[in-house]
């Protein structure tokens, strides 16, 4: 193993993701990450004051300035922070393990002289449905959920509780996804779209929003279905969850993981335990890694929760 090597790989990826989130936030254009969020966010915030579902919400809801600091965390200070060495140097490893044993390009499916949009659609399609397959692992395999739970913490919906996830989310997605979707000669505009295209989705599916969008809502995630993923009551016969979607609701419709009862307008959010989830930034990123009784499960069939040793930072 070259250690120099992957010693200025890491060197590189500090320096190249400063450089990149210095251009991201101070030279604005139509394919910066940076402007996007904030763009989308601010909309759809705006929709949620002048629109809003539930109407008793505040403006500044529970939770808005976490959550908020959790979206500009999870989408860019984490990557500058560790994801992106830690990414880049995975890769590195990858292809060279790969050519031990003679392999030199993972590309098996070479689409670039498909139509654009068949290209576009079937990047969208892989990525959704393996996203679905990992959320519902999220929820079933108590290590995973003792993750996930970060995201589920959330007490009041509105669009910035998208991203509030724990980093390791992050990790755990993008290394299953990583194979299948390097095996397949996508282009990196198709990303930048997808990634867009996905981010206001998921914002206006966590927004405080009455939004179905019709007959389209067995195509796609909306709010009102959103809302029974995170409800704290489920159904006895669905202890893991229900509406796994990411962007689209189609794949709950056809595994039969779909659950609508009502509207569910006020209907209480979280998981059994709430009261003792850590409240901050910090206590909640390290509490997956403290010891939690495995004596008793929840109704979801999960380890409950004990109250944390961690103390709250403010």
């Amino acid at each position: 193993m070259d250690i120099e090597k992957y010693i200025k790989i890491i060197g590189d990826s500090y320096y190249g993701y400063w450089d990149y989130l210095v251009s991201e936030m101070f030279y604005p254009s139509w394919h910066n990450y940076f402007w996007w969020l904030l763009g989308l966010s601010v909309g759809v915030w705006l929709l949620e004051i002048f629109l809003p579902w539930r109407e008793k919400q505040a403006i500044f809801r529970k939770d808005f300035w976490l959550d908020g600091f959790y979206m500009f965390f999870n989408y860019f200070l984490f990557s500058l922070i560790a994801y992106n060495a830690i990414s880049n140097v995975a890769v590195e490893a990858f292809n060279d393990f790969l050519g031990w044993f003679g392999i030199e390009n993972t590309v098996a499916i070479h689409i670039d002289t498909w139509p654009r949009w068949t290209q576009f659609l079937l990047m969208f399609l892989l990525a959704d449905f393996i996203q679905w397959n990992v959320h519902r692992m999220l929820h079933r395999v108590p290590l995973l959920w003792e993750f996930h739970k970060v995201h589920h913490s959330v007490e009041e919906m509105g669009f910035a509780a998208h991203l509030r996830f724990h980093w390791m989310e992050t990790i755990i997605y993008k290394s299953v996804q990583y194979i299948p979707l390097a095996m397949i000669g996508f282009g990196l505009e198709d990303f930048f779209i997808m990634h867009i295209f996905t981010t206001a989705i998921g914002h206006l599916n966590h927004a405080n929003l009455r939004i179905t969008y019709g007959p389209l809502k067995y195509i796609l995630n909306n709010p009102v279905m959103h809302l029974w993923h995170h409800a704290k009551t489920l159904p006895k016969d669905r202890k893991y969850g229900v509406n796994y979607g990411i962007t689209l609701s189609l794949w709950d419709y056809i595994f039969n993981t779909d659950y609508i009862p009502h509207e569910g307008k006020d209907e209480p959010l979280g998981f059994d335990g709430m009261e003792d989830f850590p409240k901050t930034f910090l206590s909640q990123i390290t509490y997956p890694f403290h010891k939690h009784s495995p004596e008793k499960t929840n109704k979801r069939g999960q380890p409950n929760l004990v109250k944390s040793t961690v103390k709250s930072v403010k």
